[in-house]
């Protein structure tokens, strides 16, 4: 079963929305579970999507009540590069755009769906719907990902992501100059309390810290810096919530860029640069660097202090 807490953010909404949030299905698969009889909330049996829950209530799924899912299929045709690999990891340069596994809305074509083309021993490692793939990176950022060969990688893995003895450092273009020039924001990220399906800073959120660095400032195109961050935690879009609730959004960013213009860019200004941990056989510490993806180098070297 899944149990989740309805968080404040979706006090009052439907419930059939609540369970496509919380099982990342469409509207209508959210409505035929209930109608299976696949839901519960404080234990007693849902029949209907439109009632409204309130926060605080307990809602409880069950997976074998879901519409088939086929999961995800070889394809040949995804393209990403690989920088390293040995018998229990592959370390992947991500391209921007590229979806990482399925999900509502992008049930092929994924990272997920090329992996397995390439390396079939993926299939059983893990997640099902997300062979070897031990952590998140948008699907409009670029940079390094680490998956796992072999479910013993697997989970001493997800481990050192978990007690965040893995680390990862990014590179960003924000809005502004922040005033200090290095800083960690601390504030909870759970979703937004007016539009359930982006992420905000909110009171009963999940605790989220990032570390940010000024390494660089521009006049132009506009006023805007270049940042390292570190991840200390690893929520869901963190360094974009986390950068546009001190106001300083990242440049390009569609959702959380405050309506800002986008300068020329097509997604958001933010390329995983490093990624360290300590590798599965053995325990010796491995980083690896990725260069800025050429869409971000060319915008950078266009900018002018």
């Amino acid at each position: 079963m899944i149990v989740e807490v309805v968080p404040g953010a979706l006090d009052g909404e439907r419930l059939d929305r609540i369970v496509a949030l919380i099982g990342d299905l469409s509207r209508a698969d959210a409505a035929s579970v209930i109608r299976r009889g696949g839901v519960r909330v404080d234990g007693a049996d849902a029949d209907a999507g439109k009632a409204r829950l309130a926060a605080g209530q307990t809602v409880e799924l069950d997976p074998a009540a879901f519409p088939r899912v086929e999961l995800p299929q070889p394809d040949g045709d995804v393209n990403f590069s690989v920088i390293h690999e040995d018998t229990s990891v592959i370390v992947i340069d991500k391209p921007a755009g590229l979806v990482v596994h399925p999900g509502a809305g992008n049930p092929t074509g994924t990272l997920a769906n090329g992996l397995l083309a390439r390396y079939p021993e993926l299939e059983g490692v893990g997640d099902p719907m997300r062979p070897g793939i031990v952590h998140r990176l948008d699907a409009g950022s670029s940079g390094l990902l680490v998956v796992a060969r072999t479910q013993a990688a697997a989970d001493a893995l997800i481990s050192q992501f978990a007690d965040h003895s893995a680390t990862r450092r990014y590179r960003a273009v924000v809005w502004g100059v922040p005033d200090a020039p290095h800083g960690i924001i601390d504030a909870p990220i759970g979703r937004s309390r007016s539009d359930p399906l982006r992420m905000a800073v909110v009171a009963d959120g999940r605790p989220s810290r990032t570390d940010y660095q000024v390494v660089g400032s521009y006049r132009s195109p506009a006023e805007v810096s270049q940042l390292e961050c570190r991840l200390e935690t690893g929520r869901t879009h963190q360094i974009r919530v986390h950068l546009s609730s001190i106001n300083h959004p990242l440049v390009g960013d569609p959702v959380y860029g405050q309506r800002r213009p986008t300068l020329g860019l097509s997604r958001p200004f933010l390329h995983a640069a490093e990624l360290a941990f300590a590798h599965p056989d053995g325990g010796r510490r491995v980083t690896f660097s990725s260069p800025l993806a050429p869409d971000l180098q060319t915008w950078l070297d266009e900018a002018s202090v």
